[in-house]
């Protein structure tokens, strides 16, 4: 299934050519077992399937994918992971089983506990620097390849000390494409410490979970975080970013950003 979907609408009184984003069901299953179902642009799906299960913390280790099978059918797709056996144990004891909307991340979470996971605060890290994110959000909208043709999805990607983007992945699900960035970059043997990571959306509880689970020290958002996502970046040590431009943001939690003035 292609990401994009082609059709005629009616515009300024024609009927004219547009592009819209697909989205459709896909189901995760854990050795046999399916897990979770969520709607999902239908690309960069080994992404999605690595990213989740670290992020989720249904495994520790990229290692611990063995492997990804991507399985279309008329109803949807499957992604048929195998995991080790002492995750997929694991994972049977936790009773999760999530069906949720686009991108949704709580939904189908059976208890309160499951909620908040037990992560350790992150380790104390060098300042990362103010102007790389600028400079980062500055060169993100030219790679947003979807978004250029549908204007419905969120875009996710990694950015260096120097401003350079990687890794970038979209979804019309904001939490699939932060999932699919983290994937991207666990199957690349990319550490996520000492990078920062932009989000093209709101920053929620969820989403500063999942990047302090991969070890990611900044977290930056176009719009602005919930104040759950500002406790538990504190918690975590997380320095979390928001409302950011292409010269100015604000900083929620964490001192460790260097406030420099962005040369033109």
């Amino acid at each position: 299934m292609k990401p994009v979907a082609r059709r005629s609408v009616w515009r300024d009184g024609a009927s004219r050519p547009d592009n819209l984003a697909e989205e459709t069901p896909v189901a995760f299953e854990y050795n046999g077992i399916s897990q979770a179902v969520m709607l999902a642009t239908p690309a960069d799906l080994e992404d999605l399937a690595v990213g989740f299960s670290l992020s989720e913390g249904i495994v520790s280790r990229r290692q611990d994918i063995f492997d990804i099978a991507v399985v279309e059918a008329e109803a949807g797709i499957t992604l048929k992971i195998e995991i080790a056996t002492e995750d997929f144990v694991r994972l049977k004891a936790q009773r999760r089983n999530m069906a949720g909307r686009t991108g949704c991340g709580l939904c189908g979470t059976e208890s309160l506990g499951q909620v908040v996971r037990a992560l350790p605060p992150l380790p104390p890290t060098q300042p990362f620097p103010l102007a790389a994110l600028y400079a980062g959000m500055r060169r993100l909208p030219a790679q947003q390849i979807l978004q250029q043709a549908t204007g419905a999805t969120h875009a996710a990607c990694r950015v260096d000390r120097d401003g350079a983007i990687s890794h970038v992945r979209e979804d019309v699900g904001r939490h699939n494409a932060l999932d699919k960035t983290l994937g991207a970059l666990a199957r690349g043997g990319v550490a996520v410490a000492g990078s920062a990571l932009i989000i093209t959306s709101r920053a929620s509880f969820e989403m500063v979970q999942k990047a302090a689970a991969l070890g990611a020290g900044t977290l930056a958002a176009v719009s602005a975080p919930t104040a759950a996502a500002v406790r538990l970046a504190e918690k975590l040590n997380l320095t979390l970013i928001g409302f950011l431009r292409q010269e100015t943001c604000a900083t929620y939690s964490g001192g460790a950003i260097i406030m420099e003035e962005v040369k033109a």
